[in-house]
């Protein structure tokens, strides 16, 4: 299950609830999504052919971030472009969350081990992060 966190039709976050492997190649996110993030589901003897990925071009503006929750509890507060609080929820082990937009705050409810993924490079939190 996909839940889409948004604000005056704007996507802010995306969350997937750990709820098993899909049986299928499955997206979680949208094809126009800055980010791509999906289960890709491959059959026992078939094979990923080699390939390169092409030098595609593309402009990106903002910090899109994937959050898998590997271990633990934490709360989640997502953010409008404003800074209003949209919404709080709960996430748990397996549980995805993908911000794409406004801001988040976490809070921590048992000992938390967080996967990140982040387009880079790292410019250092000064020059990438607004705190409010």
């Amino acid at each position: 299950m996909i839940e889409t966190i948004a604000d005056a039709g704007v996507v802010l976050a995306y969350i997937a609830r750990s709820a098993g492997l899909p049986a299928a190649t499955t997206f979680l996110t949208p094809v126009e999504c800055n980010l791509q993030v999906g289960h890709v589901v491959y059959p026992a003897g078939g094979e990923i052919p080699r390939h390169a990925h092409l030098p595609v071009e593309r402009r990106l503006v903002g910090t899109t971030e994937v959050l898998v929750i590997e271990q633990g509890r934490c709360e989640v507060d997502v953010y409008s472009g404003d800074r209003r609080l949209v919404a709080t929820r709960e996430l748990r082990r397996g549980d995805i969350l993908i911000s794409v937009g406004g801001g988040h705050r976490f809070r921590v409810l048992e000992d938390l081990v967080l996967l990140e993924v982040k387009q880079g490079p790292y410019p250092g939190k000064s020059a990438e992060k607004e705190l409010f």
